[in-house]
């Protein structure tokens, strides 16, 4: 990270090289430098040197990242307005203002800078985001149990916004229907066939080399984001028969080793699909249905189809998902805000459509004094 004069700033230098020590993935040192990149624009901007930041500070960046708008980026005249609400799918579009986990991710990044200074050589004094005030809830979740959710802490840290509760969000079975078919090409179909039955983030199935792919095993095998750890996780046949018909496509172009990408665009010169260009994809596909899925939402519905399968268990799912904890596979059992609608609605109309059973007295009482002082309906006999 370079300051204003084009220096490197030696203290985020030192702290990313920490970072990359304790073998952290090079995107996470991307996005550590980039929040604290502005978290330093910030300081220059009112003539604060870093390791003189205190409470004051902290307070007006807080403030700051919550009304400032994010940098633009060149949109279509027709495109939708930031905040709105999709039509079809009923998910908001990204908002002019950072949200409230980039926030959150912002002070979390910050708070390690400085702690990592004051471990390492005792500056400056004060971090300037401090810890909640409860002393035990720096080691609430030390020995935790993967079987239980993790315990949140009494009360949010100073300046740390409040997070957003989340339910996963997956594609209905009809819209994704409509999605697949509206996709081009037999790569982009083998793609989403992975993406739906296996589950995988976006970048694990990016980076699939032709040596991971064994159709009789019936699996592939990712390189997953945390652990940076080759795992090969079952797929389903449909997901192979796309594969073959992408590479019958694309044999005279594509290239043949072992460790060469699975994926290519189809474009010449062909080069190796990235991530960008599989997201042009299915913006696309989305455009012709005015949608707006992503392609984690694809992870978000393979995740919801094995849940609802009752002779998978929820450690199954998390083995597939990559999940290192299990509270975070559980979060796919609550239900959307759509299906308990789609699930009340069935369950008035199985009620509406069951017959109306006869109310037979009890032993001793006259039915047609009951019928004088209830009603012919109340017994079964219809309106009066």
């Amino acid at each position: 990270m370079l300051d204003q004069d084009g220096i490197e700033v030696a203290a985020v230098s030192e702290f990313l090289l920490d970072m990359l020590a304790d073998d952290d993935s090079p995107a996470s040192l991307r996005s550590y430098a980039y929040e604290l990149l502005a978290w330093f624009r910030f300081l220059w901007a009112v003539d604060v040197p870093w390791d003189r930041a205190g409470r004051a500070e902290a307070r007006d960046f807080a403030l700051w990242l919550k009304v400032v708008k994010k940098p633009p980026r060149p949109r279509r005249p027709d495109a939708p307005a930031p905040g709105s609400v999709n039509p079809v799918t009923g998910k908001r579009y990204a908002g002019e203002n950072y949200a409230a986990r980039t926030r959150r991710h912002a002070r979390a990044v910050v708070r390690s800078f400085y702690e990592y200074h004051r471990d390492m050589h005792g500056r400056p004094l004060l971090n300037p985001f401090p810890k909640t005030k409860r002393a035990d809830d720096e080691h609430l979740n030390a020995h935790h149990n993967p079987m239980h959710a993790f315990k949140p802490p009494a009360r949010r840290a100073p300046y740390q916004p409040k997070g957003p509760r989340r339910t996963p969000r997956g594609i209905p079975d009809q819209a994704f229907n409509e999605l697949f078919a509206a996709l081009p090409s037999h790569r982009d179909r083998a793609l989403v066939a992975f993406y739906i039955s296996a589950g995988p983030r976006a970048s694990e199935l990016l980076g699939v080399s032709r040596d991971r792919v064994s159709p009789g095993d019936q699996t592939i095998g990712v390189i997953r984001k945390g652990s940076r750890a080759l795992q090969w996780i079952p797929a389903s046949s449909d997901a192979f028969v796309w594969l073959r018909l992408y590479q019958q496509q694309i044999r005279p172009q594509a290239i043949d080793g072992p460790e060469e990408p699975l994926w290519w665009t189809l474009r010449r010169p062909i080069r190796p699909l990235s991530y960008d260009a599989a997201r042009m994809v299915f913006t696309r596909a989305n455009e012709t249905l005015g949608a707006n899925w992503t392609l984690h939402d694809l992870r978000h519905s393979a995740a919801k189809r094995m849940v609802r399968d009752p002779k998978l268990s929820l450690t199954d799912v998390q083995w597939v998902l990559g999940h290192l904890h299990i509270s975070t596979t559980e979060q796919y059992l609550e239900p959307a805000e759509d299906e308990v609608v789609a699930h009340v609605l069935a369950h008035h109309a199985r009620q509406a459509a069951e017959p109306v059973k006869p109310v037979m007295p009890a032993p001793g009482y006259r039915s047609e004094v009951l019928q004088t002082l209830l009603g012919t309906a109340a017994l079964g006999g219809g309106p009066v």
